[in-house]
């Protein structure tokens, strides 16, 4: 697909939707629903259009067509269409159903993609019953019911994929069009809030947030009217504060995309309302950015409304002009603009509810990737009120945080040495793997390394124990195999053997999926997807410098991959052997990249303040070292301790709990090579000492806790011996006691119980 490639968590979501939708094909039924459930700002159509690219190639022999149906608000399909034929470039073939489907074409044919806008489609006479739209009437010419029908009875199979589910598949109208029209034979509802229950769809995938945010694609978090009360003045309305406090935020990201060197022009996104209220508040917004120095004619402004719309270049790059953007409802779905940072919302005669679509359009990172300075890795909202509601998204971490805490002033600076690392491995065979697969199999066959001249000398050498010939190898299928009905439902649980089989040859599809079948069979735990390519290089140049057969040569691959296949015993052993002599590079691999990507932050310090999103519940707890306190519990324990500190502890100052997200600004410990341990809280004592301490639910995941709780023994060693005054451990509660390891050498309760000494005596 183009130049782009797909990020980790979209390759998985790909692998797993082609996995899904080549069973239900095969099952041919119709009605059968796939989910696809993918974050705001996660790259849905990107993932959807290479979904469909690899269908067609994994479904050679199959006569499939797509329907994609998106909304028409916005222009949305167009959008859908432009991004499709920007990244196919030229196969498949993508049209617009009411430009190339408007009468002159009787069928969709195998592997056509065709853009459908839902608006187009759905509208009916309310008195008469009958379609409103040219494209469903009945006509001399083919309108849609029956361009679907001679499709279907054409033999070729309708995979419809509903963009923006959530908005446009649940009505009577929706309902009637996709059962009774369409009747697809395969059906993928794609949204962030997809809304089909349980027990409506036969199988469903799902991205997890959390894996987009690791990615770089979405930005950390959203914040609330930060630092509003800057520009405060006597003099000023809060719809006047709202605005300069945006262009204000605007000001300061510019600064610091110049000062870190990016190209990016972040852009300011103004929500209206409808009717005559929107009229007079767009009235104001254009009259305050004027004296600005922003307006339409000096193309600084953009509009986006159904009776107006100027300047909308602002979608064409990060760097364009424009640095706000006055809108209505036109772009709250589907919409791309990575650089819009900011969201201003006024207050309104109805209530205020924050659609989270409309919030999505600011979720999205320029380039997708974080930045060092955490400001350009936030989302900022605006609004002059003191209340408002969200339309949930439940699955998406970023909901808006618009809790504020501040930490007290009884806090003193306590200059920790804090550690933080992304993630940096991800199961895959890399580049390296070169050299160890050339020295296992050149042991093997007994031939010199390195020794690339004798090529003649070392076919008969590797001859003396593989068959060197390229004939066809042979197939080995199943035949005539039965399978008693009763058990079906344990299927899963059961491995069907071959009773009888028959030999055949392999087709050059069927050598190349029995070549990767062989390195995923002999992986080891490594990924599949991540680590083919540098599997298969690997063999290619073995062949090559070793035994002359280029992969680039008439053949070539096929050559290899029948020698590997006619010696499949042997070569599976070599692989075998080959990916487990790896292990050791790898682990050097990831040792130096924790060397490479680690932060160390030598005067850390709890942030002066902090924002909450509406999950969290505000507790009345005294000692808590910001103020409100808001909280959300992963465990029973965590909260019983809070009570504890603050309940019973008279030489407690303040506790802080450390954040349970993986970011820097959280307090956190060097753990294995692999990962960063925040331990739950911080504890300050009236006589200078500072407490870290991790709660833990006793007898559980002790190998782990061992090696956190070690970690943290040398961590508090360490600091110490520069003139730090710290404690701590591992905390678990015995019956109505709390008890801490903080021995060097951890032992769990149940094998050391003298090890654990009361939290009290401390």
């Amino acid at each position: 697909m183009g130049i782009k490639t797909l990020k980790r968590y979209q390759e998985d979501a790909v692998e797993e939707l082609i996995n899904y939708s080549e069973k239900l094909i095969k099952k041919d039924r119709e009605k059968q629903t796939i989910v696809f459930q993918a974050p705001t700002g996660s790259g849905k159509t990107f993932m959807m259009g290479s979904f469909i690219e690899q269908l067609i190639n994994e479904m050679p022999n199959e006569d499939l067509c797509f329907l994609w149906i998106s909304i028409g608000t916005g222009e949305l399909h167009k959008q859908s269409y432009n991004s499709l034929k920007s990244n196919y470039s030229g196969f498949p073939d993508v049209y617009l159903l009411e430009e190339e489907f408007f009468g002159s074409r009787q069928t969709i044919d195998k592997n056509e993609v065709v853009i459908v806008n839902w608006d187009k489609l759905n509208q009916k006479d309310k008195k008469t019953g009958e379609w409103k739209s040219t494209l469903m009437k009945d006509k001399e010419s083919t309108n849609f019911r029956e361009l679907v029908k001679n499709t279907k009875q054409s033999g070729t199979k309708i995979i419809l994929i509903i963009d923006e589910s959530h908005t446009n598949s649940t009505s009577k109208r929706a309902i009637e069009i996709r059962d009774e029209i369409i009747k697809a034979d395969l059906t993928i509802e794609m949204s962030a809030t997809p809304v089909l229950r349980e027990g409506e769809y036969q199988q469903k995938v799902k991205v997890e947030p959390l894996d987009v945010i690791d990615e770089g694609m979405i930005k950390k978090e959203i914040v609330i009217n930060d630092h509003i009360d800057l520009t405060t003045d006597d003099e000023t309305t809060t719809q006047e504060l709202i605005l300069q406090s945006a262009l204000n935020k605007r000001v300061s990201l510019v600064q610091s995309y110049q000062e870190s060197n990016i190209k990016v022009n972040p852009l300011v996104l103004i929500q209206i309302p409808t009717g005559s209220e929107g009229e007079e508040k767009q009235e104001f917004i254009e009259e305050f950015l004027a004296k600005n120095n922003v307006t339409s004619e000096n193309g600084k402004l953009a509009i986006w409304l159904s009776e107006e719309k100027i300047n909308l270049e602002v979608l064409n790059n990060n760097n364009n002009e424009v640095e706000f953007l006055i809108f209505k409802q036109a772009i709250s779905t589907g919409w791309d603009c990575p650089r819009a940072q900011v969201l201003v919302r006024f207050r309104e005669v109805k209530s205020i509810v924050f659609n989270i679509q409309v919030v999505g359009r600011i979720l999205r990172m320029p380039e997708a990737k974080h930045y060092k300075n955490d400001d350009l890795n936030k989302a900022y909202i605006y609004v002059n009120t003191n209340a408002f509601d969200v339309a949930s998204e439940v699955s998406n971490p970023n909901i808006i945080k618009s809790l504020k805490s501040k930490r007290k002033d009884i806090y003193e600076l306590l200059e920790l040495k804090s550690y933080y690392r992304n993630r940096i491995d991800f199961g895959d065979i890399t580049y390296k793997f070169n050299p160890v697969l050339e020295k296992t199999f050149c042991e093997y066959f007994g031939l010199e390394v390195g020794n690339y001249d004798v090529v003649g000398s070392n076919q008969e050498i590797v001859k003396s124990k593989i068959n060197l010939e390229f004939k066809n190898a042979k197939d080995e299928i199943i035949l005539d195999q039965h399978i008693d009905m009763s058990l079906f439902d344990k299927m899963d649980e059961k491995t069907i053997k071959a009773d009888k089989t028959i030999a055949g040859n392999f087709s050059e599809n069927d050598i190349i999926y029995a070549v990767e079948n062989l390195i995923k069979m002999n992986l080891n735990g490594y990924a599949f997807k991540r680590s083919l390519s540098a599997v298969r290089n690997a063999l290619y140049r073995w062949f090559d410098k070793y035994l002359g057969i280029n992969k680039f040569e008439l053949n070539g691959v096929i050559r290899i991959y029948l020698i590997i296949l006619n010696n499949y015993e042997i070569f599976s052993q070599l692989l075998d052997s080959s990916i487990k002599a790896f292990k050791p590079t790898k682990d050097e691999e990831i040792k130096a990249k924790v060397t490479e990507n680690e932060v160390w932050n030598e005067k850390w310090e709890i942030a002066e303040e902090k924002y909450f999103n509406p999950r969290y519940e505000e507790y009345e707890y005294n000692k808590s070292l910001y103020e409100p306190c808001y909280l959300s519990f992963d465990s029973e324990i965590e909260e019983e301790f809070i009570e504890y500190l603050d309940a019973n502890k008279d030489n407690v100052v303040w506790w802080w709990q450390n954040g349970s997200e993986h970011m820097a600004v959280n307090f956190g410990i060097k753990y294995g090579i692999k990962s960063t341990f925040q331990p739950d809280f911080l504890v300050m004592f009236d006589d200078g000492r500072l407490g870290i301490f991790d709660t833990k639910a006793s007898g559980e995941r002790e190998d782990d806790n061992k090696i956190k709780a070690e970690a943290l023994q040398n961590y508090i060693l360490e600091e110490n011996k520069s003139g730090k005054n710290l404690i701590g451990g591992l905390i678990i509660k015995d019956g109505e006691h709390f008890r801490i390891n903080n021995k060097i050498e951890y032992a769990s309760f149940k094998e050391k119980m003298e090890d654990w000494t009361y939290f009290n005596d401390l």
